[in-house]
């Protein structure tokens, strides 16, 4: 870019403007940001960009940032697009080519999410093999049992069926001086509750659609166990017993009284 602007005598380079971060629509922008501004503010009169991908994310995006920037008086040039806004034609050239952007992007979309779905049919997803507290992997990059860390998973297991509540567990494991999965003293209820919720612990690992959050693939059996798949299923009964969220003839909502394992005397 830096040379197509050395190719032409009447331009200097003013300053380049380039986000390096996600495409999803909730990332800021915020070299993209600076540009508009710096337009605005009449220090550019020309800017030179690769594609209207690169500009834009979506059209409404695109053509927004466009109409700004021609109002301000600036030029935009696309150079793969060869579309330059000082022609009369180029606002409908840009909504057809962002159209095809957008088109092109979804598809490639989708051709990594059949790619990704298809390491999950034969097993070859590294998901299958994502490290989580209680596990460590092997030379193979296997997941193998730690067998400190597969007590307290057990121990945890089994307090819950016992009847402990989260806040019990987490005074047992601070009273035992046992560290978090993240070397804090102290456990979090969320890191109790995500344990509890885990199929992973029974060796089945399931894999969700990234983009549904639907059921997709399973494997049983794909590292060894910490916990039967019996007491699994246990404590999930268990946490909907507890649960303060019912759904019956009035709908979905909160039970009167919460769960205690506090017995009264």
């Amino acid at each position: 870019m830096t040379r197509a602007v050395a190719d032409v005598t009447q331009w200097r380079l003013t300053d380049v403007f380039i986000d390096i971060a996600s495409a999803k629509g909730s990332t800021p922008r915020r070299k993209f940001d600076r540009l508009i501004k710096e337009c605005e503010a009449h220090n550019i009169s020309v800017v030179l960009t690769k594609s209207i991908s690169r500009f834009g994310r979506d059209m409404v995006e695109t053509l927004n940032a466009v109409n700004r920037l021609k109002n301000a008086g600036v030029r935009i040039i696309f150079e793969q697009e060869k579309i330059d806004t000082d022609e009369t034609d180029s606002h409908l050239m840009i909504s057809i080519m962002e159209s095809l952007a957008q088109a092109e992007n979804e598809s490639r979309s989708q051709n990594i999410r059949m790619g990704l779905a298809m390491k999950a049919v034969n097993g070859t997803s590294g998901l299958y093999k994502r490290k989580l507290y209680g596990y460590t992997k092997d030379k193979d990059g296997e997941l193998v049992i730690d067998n400190e860390q597969a007590k307290v998973v057990r121990d945890i297991f089994r307090w819950y069926l016992d009847g402990a509540s989260v806040v019990g567990i987490i005074k047992n494991l601070s009273d035992a001086g046992i560290p978090s999965p993240t070397g804090k003293e102290k456990w979090n209820k969320r890191a109790i509750e995500t344990m509890l919720s885990n199929e992973k612990y029974t060796g089945t690992v399931t894999l969700l659609d990234s983009a549904t959050q639907e059921y997709l693939y399973q494997m049983k059996e794909c590292h060894p166990p910490i916990i039967t798949e019996s007491e699994f299923r246990a404590v999930q009964d268990e946490r909907t017993k507890r649960s303060n969220v019912v759904t019956d003839e009035k709908g979905t909502h909160r039970k009167d009284k919460k769960y205690s394992s506090k017995n009264n005397r």
